[in-house]
């Protein structure tokens, strides 16, 4: 048990004053009681996540090293993530990308979903289509997030992050202009 024990002296006499005992185990049963309230009435949000699609873990001493796959521009749909939420495809390789064949559309889950289905059914060899996106420096990360969630919701498993090419570059800043 707590206790406050306090004396006081009066000028230069003798005399003294009965002590004065505060018993403090209500004080701290009523703090105990507020934290328990608060904790109990608090929102607890567990945060949001996106589940990533990540190569799995080689556990054998010497991997076997995978021929790289030749990825064809018909096989492969790239999104570009520009400034002010706007975004551009293309299915064209370095020499016939041009600012007339880079198309743009919105962040619409419709529009993304339905280039990727477009993109997927027109692939000669659908087992390796594969979904490029390349943000810019630009790119917000909400609209990065709207792209990986509409990937995932067209059911396509072979996708990549990667930097936006010198060319291609080249090609968004003549359309962003």
């Amino acid at each position: 048990m707590a206790e406050i024990i306090a004396q006081e002296k009066q000028g230069g006499s003798k005399q003294r004053k009965n002590l004065i005992r505060v018993d403090m185990t209500p004080m701290v049963d009523l703090g105990f009681l507020l934290i328990t309230f608060f904790m109990f009435t608090t929102n607890f949000t567990k945060p949001n996540v996106m589940d990533l699609g990540l190569p799995a873990k080689d556990h054998s001493p010497n991997p076997i090293p995978q021929p790289p796959i030749d990825i064809d521009v018909n096989n492969q749909i790239t999104f570009i993530l520009g400034k002010d939420n706007r975004v551009f495809y293309h299915q064209k390789s370095k020499e016939d990308l041009n600012s007339s064949n880079l198309k743009e559309t919105s962040f619409s889950g419709i529009n993304i979903s339905k280039i990727i289905s477009e993109a997927y059914n027109k692939a000669p060899r659908k087992e390796i289509f594969t979904i490029i996106v390349k943000p810019t420096d630009d790119a917000n990360y909400k609209n990065f997030v709207d792209v990986l969630d509409n990937i995932a919701i067209s059911k396509k498993e072979r996708y990549g992050v990667t930097d936006i090419k010198p060319w291609e570059k080249k090609v968004y800043e003549e359309l962003i202009k």
